[in-house]
């Protein structure tokens, strides 16, 4: 009975997303979230308190909210459950549906995608900004498309593969938890004057809990790779050759893996509020870069999820055929 729960679980969470997607609401549990943590800041945030002093208050933001949502996550579902089963399957999908972005993702990517397509270089520019940090003002439709392809192939890792990997492990509680370490780099995770001491423990932590999913995640990409008659086996050589050739120990993995598959090569210069920054490139430069890969990378999004799925329920069986 429980593996059949867990399951449907996920099949509920993921339906949802699919029909759904990211509900543009401030009463979306991820935007609870963001402004829980950014009172959590301008409690604890002190500009001139020496840096293990903002180091120490930075681990204190981080710890306590991770716990008090995983613990308030579990109690719920924990209560719900008990009484009425469905009813806390019911609730159980809809609260892990709150830390996957498989839909938003996608749409995110459409939408630059159909821009580039009309010719509006301008337009694109302007949205490519809501998804990523660097400046976009005089990117042209490579440069736009290398910055979608790695935004969107890393948020696989992060935004699908990470949450649905730790519910696999832990539950939804545990899903909640990742969602929230997550979050948390993405707010104050940066290496700036402000943020360098104050978000150093929510930066190391994301690194920690991300290093299996996005290992996890380039394995799928191969395997998506293979499945759509791209080239798998580039994929392969590709994330085993320039997996470290980024700043995250991390998101080198599948952005590695998706240039290979795609016979494409990203990484190059960025600028970051016009200070140039340059990165090792990943992956060879087969094909041109044009709005063409985020159509393909559209699909491993989709892919990476299905094969997950396969891939989880195919072991929650095999556990249950196990132990019977």
């Amino acid at each position: 009975m429980f593996e059949k729960l867990a399951i449907a679980t996920v099949m509920l969470a993921v339906l949802l997303d699919l029909l759904i997607g990211d509900p543009q609401t401030p009463y979306h549990p991820v935007a609870l979230v963001g402004r829980w943590i950014g009172k959590g800041e301008a409690l604890l945030y002190q500009k001139d308190a020496p840096p293990w002093r903002q180091r120490l208050a930075g681990i204190v933001l981080v710890l306590v909210n991770v716990v008090l949502v995983y613990s308030l996550t579990y109690l719920l579902l924990t209560a719900v459950g008990k009484r009425v089963p469905v009813l806390g399957l019911i609730l159980g999908g809809i609260l892990l549906w709150g830390t996957i972005a498989a839909r938003s993702l996608d749409k995110a990517a459409l939408e630059i995608f159909m821009l580039l397509r009309d010719g509006d270089l301008k337009q694109a520019r302007e949205q490519l900004r809501l998804i990523v940090g660097r400046d976009t003002d005089n990117l042209d439709e490579a440069g736009i498309t290398r910055a979608t392809v790695e935004t969107v192939t890393e948020n696989i890792s992060d935004g699908i593969i990470a949450p649905l990997f730790y519910y696999a492990l832990g539950g939804v509680p545990l899903a909640w938890a990742c969602r929230m370490i997550n979050t948390h780099d993405s707010m104050v995770g940066y290496l700036n004057e402000r943020y360098r001491d104050f978000g150093w423990f929510a930066a190391k932590l994301d690194d920690v809990v991300n290093y299996l999913p996005a290992r996890l995640t380039a394995l799928l990409l191969v395997l998506c790779a293979f499945l759509l008659k791209l080239d798998w086996r580039g994929a392969i050589s590709i994330t085993l050759r320039d997996r470290r050739n980024h700043p995250s120990p991390n998101s080198g993995y599948p952005e590695a893996a998706a240039a290979g598959a795609l016979g494409i090569q990203l990484g190059g210069t960025n600028y970051y509020q016009g200070i140039p920054s340059k990165r090792p490139y990943l992956g060879d430069p087969i094909k041109p870069l044009e709005k063409g890969q985020i159509t393909a990378t559209r699909k491993l999004i989709y892919g990476t999820l299905v094969l997950f799925i396969v891939l989880y329920a195919g072991l929650v069986m095999l556990i249950r055929w196990g132990m019977a």
